[in-house]
């Protein structure tokens, strides 16, 4: 039995940084795939050259045809255009939307089996879009942004009370944007709630950071966006599937019921194993938490009728 064939579509900052992670940790072959001549092959070579250094074991490899995606076993997909200051996710539906539709259709067809995770933005609606193409089981395709935003949020909380970020534990819910829920009552430091070491309007101000942590990053920036995080973000995932961990983390996945919620992708807790999202975690809100997490899933609603 082989190692693991990874293919990550997107072969720019987003991409070849996840990759970068993925072959730092071994999870498995690592496939890069653009439409670029030339980018996915330089970017895996120069990985895989810095292998015999880092002492990694896994072949990285570039391509420009989805043939070579054949039989993958996940498939990450960051493939469309990134924000510029003064942008949205929002603004990036149309041209994304038909990278990701394209991108699906190419992969489904030559990967019917593999799993999916989504990365491109806006990222709620790039993962029904992808959906909708492939049609697949709510266990086999998902969207990566909880675990982004809830580490942004972990990593000002660290910040702010000068504590390990290993330490930290936090949880968002709700769409990958301004409309997201940080849940200041279930994010805590080694088990005590954060609402017990910070005034509450410290924390409103972190939790205002968090819904803007990419855009902050991207005010910086001023060309691109955020990919170190991201990268690691997706990677997290993948090793919980491929080596079957059962990690609880929040992801974009199809609600059939939960929260109150039918055919709707949303973050929240999933249990992530060998099977993909093998259990949707149902978090007791408290009614000003469930009205921020259902005005998030109307937000999502309505960005969600452009693409019809």
């Amino acid at each position: 039995m082989g190692r693991p064939k990874i293919t990550i579509v997107g072969a720019g900052n987003v991409g070849a940084t996840a990759a970068h992670w993925a072959a730092a940790r071994e999870v498995g072959d690592i496939l890069l795939v653009d439409i670029i001549e030339g980018v996915p092959q330089g970017k895996a070579l120069d990985l895989f050259e810095a292998a015999p250094i880092e002492g990694f074991d896994c072949r990285i490899t570039g391509t420009n045809n989805y043939d070579d995606t054949k039989d993958s076993d996940i498939v990450v997909v960051t493939a469309g255009i990134a924000r510029k200051p003064g942008m949205s996710r929002d603004d990036l539906i149309a041209t994304n939307a038909k990278i990701v539709g394209s991108v699906t259709d190419e992969i489904v067809s030559r990967s019917p089996e593999c799993i999916l995770i989504i990365v491109s933005n806006p990222l709620d609606v790039m993962v029904t879009k992808a959906h909708m193409q492939c049609k697949f089981p709510r266990q086999r395709i998902m969207g990566m942004a909880g675990i982004l935003d809830s580490a942004r949020f972990r990593a000002f909380i660290s910040m702010e009370l000068n504590v390990s970020v290993e330490d930290i534990s936090a949880t968002v819910l709700g769409g990958h944007g301004d409309s997201m829920v940080p849940l200041s009552r279930y994010s805590t430091v080694s088990g005590i709630p954060i609402t017990a070491l910070m005034k509450p309007d410290r924390i409103e101000e972190l939790v205002q950071r968090t819904r803007d942590g990419g855009a902050e990053i991207v005010n910086f920036l001023k060309t691109g966006s955020a990919f170190y995080a991201p990268g690691a973000s997706i990677v997290q995932m993948i090793e919980s599937i491929l080596k079957d961990k059962k990690r609880i983390l929040p992801c974009a996945v199809l609600l059939e019921g939960e929260y109150g919620q039918e055919g709707i992708f949303m973050g929240v807790p999933v249990k992530l194993g060998a099977g993909g999202v093998e259990e949707v975690i149902e978090l007791d809100l408290t009614a000003e938490e469930k009205s921020a997490f259902d005005k998030s899933a109307d937000h999502v609603r309505e960005l969600i009728k452009a693409l019809s």
